[in-house]
């Protein structure tokens, strides 16, 4: 199954934007306008590394559960008053109209599968700190929001190039990081397990109500009697 390669294209053209102002060591004129100029993309000897999600790249070793965590990072901001670090994630949808018909509707951080995006930031806060950085409990996400409702169409006339209009907003994120070293521990427990545990049959799903994968996947096995 392809993966989201349109997402993967936007992430990297907004990093491609940032990794500009991170060598200026100024602040993206994007983040000036939104009240953000104190803010400039973090430079730092690790972070192309960091970036790199399939080789974890961004990882803490946890040396008394012999467990590595991590993923890849979108973005590291740096705080010129307070000295923090704020953890930054790009995110690309298509939302509808508002009820006025008048714009695109504005991206919120409410939804049941958004709180995975939360979890995500809280995670990353968490890893970072674990790094031994300063980090704020402020994250951010940097949504693009690609317009099908006010363009005339996307072909570029006279050439075989076609262009798509986002909008673009920045919402502001306060992690929670209390959760992660339990849930870390519950882990480790489980996969040291001789027995399989039980799987959700709920609290997936846009809406909450399906199932998780692996319930799927076992209870299709139980029945072919394949365990």
């Amino acid at each position: 199954m392809p993966g989201f390669l349109l997402n993967s294209a936007t992430d990297t053209l907004l990093k491609k934007d940032f990794d500009v102002y991170r060598g200026l060591q100024k602040p993206h004129p994007l983040m000036e306008k939104h009240g953000l100029g104190h803010l400039v993309p973090f430079a730092h000897e690790d972070f192309e590394l960091w970036t790199k999600a399939l080789q974890l790249g961004f990882r803490f070793d946890h040396e008394e559960l012999n467990l590595i965590i991590g993923g890849g990072l979108d973005d590291v901001w740096f705080n010129t008053e307070t000295e923090e670090l704020h953890i930054v994630d790009y995110k690309s949808t298509a939302t509808g109209l508002n009820k006025e018909r008048t714009a695109l509707k504005e991206i919120t951080l409410e939804g049941n599968y958004k709180e995975g995006y939360k979890r995500q930031m809280d995670m990353y806060t968490w890893i970072m700190r674990n790094k031994g950085f300063k980090v704020s409990n402020k994250a951010y996400f940097v949504y693009v929001n690609g317009d099908q409702h006010f363009q005339d169409g996307m072909l570029e006339n006279g050439g075989d190039n076609a262009k798509m209009i986002f909008d673009v907003q920045i919402m502001s994120y306060f992690v929670n990081t209390s959760w992660i070293e339990g849930v870390v521990h519950d882990l480790k427990k489980c996969l040291d397990s001789k027995t399989c545990p039980e799987h959700a049959n709920e609290g997936f799903g846009p809406k909450g109500d399906k199932p998780c994968e692996y319930s799927k996947l076992f209870d299709g096995m139980r029945e072919h009697d394949l365990m």
